[in-house]
């Protein structure tokens, strides 16, 4: 336990970063704890984008739409689990990815909060050999962080329902493999984050880059800070891929594959 507890508290809250890096790249938060985390976020007119940032934070998508070279119709979960997330995923490199996708599928609207998202990212995704009492608290109290932020932006108290109308949401929308394995997958996730602050406000966009680990345990693939280490070296010597939107000309040449809806 010892080795995880000093993996996770050295970084900050990696799963955090990893499952959310484009909702925290809107509130402004920091989420990992200095160095290259592997974490980068742009946007148009969003609140601030990550301390970790080394992209514009103006990029929009073209008007112009370039179709990508590559796309990929990710497999679904099996079966959603108690805590609502989709699982159960194949032992494929589609498969890892299917699974980080849904790990940053977040949606916080209504009664639905930050704390709720992340403790249920924590206990449907994370490695159990990574899961400790510190983990998952440490894990909340940054949900409980954000949350204030983003009331703050929307207008209402801590701990209340947001607006009527308003919503933080993230969807990943494309990827780029870094090193596989039968049992280790790492890639780079693309990320857009949406932050609507109201009925009649306008909708904010985000994107973000996250690099992602994932490890096949017990019948499925879960996040792993473990991996996570092996990707990071694996990426130490390749450029970042640009952050670019599916339908920009650029995507193709950063090495992209867009995500399609699965059937």
């Amino acid at each position: 336990m010892s080795r995880t507890r000093g993996t996770w508290n050295t970084r900050g809250t990696w799963i955090a970063g990893a499952a959310l890096a484009a909702v925290l790249a809107l509130t402004g938060y920091a989420v990992f704890s200095g160095g290259d985390d592997g974490t980068d976020s742009a946007g148009k007119d969003s609140a601030s984008p990550s301390a970790s940032s080394s992209a514009s934070p103006t990029y929009a998508p073209p008007d112009d739409w370039t179709e990508p070279d590559r796309w990929a119709a990710l497999p679904r979960g099996e079966r959603t689990d108690k805590y609502g997330s989709p699982v159960g995923y194949p032992q494929s490199t589609e498969g890892a990815v299917a699974m980080m996708a849904a790990a940053n599928a977040v949606n916080v609207e209504g009664s639905r909060s930050t704390v709720d998202e992340q403790l249920r990212i924590y206990h449907s995704f994370l490695a159990e050999d990574e899961k400790s009492d510190d983990v998952a608290e440490t894990v909340e109290l940054q949900a409980i962080q954000t949350g204030k932020s983003l009331h703050r932006q929307m207008g209402v108290p801590a701990g209340a329902d947001l607006p009527s109308g308003a919503y933080m949401r993230t969807v990943v929308v494309g990827f780029k493999v870094v090193k596989k394995t039968d049992t280790e997958v790492g890639v780079w996730v693309l990320a857009r984050a949406t932050q609507k602050n109201a009925e009649t406000a306008e909708e904010q966009g985000s994107y973000s880059r996250t690099l992602v680990g994932a490890v096949w345990e017990d019948g499925d693939w879960k996040l792993s800070a473990g991996v996570m280490d092996r990707v990071r070296q694996a990426a130490a010597d390749q450029a970042k891929p640009k952050m670019v939107a599916p339908g920009d000309a650029e995507f193709n040449a950063a090495g992209w594959t867009a995500i399609r809806e699965a059937s």
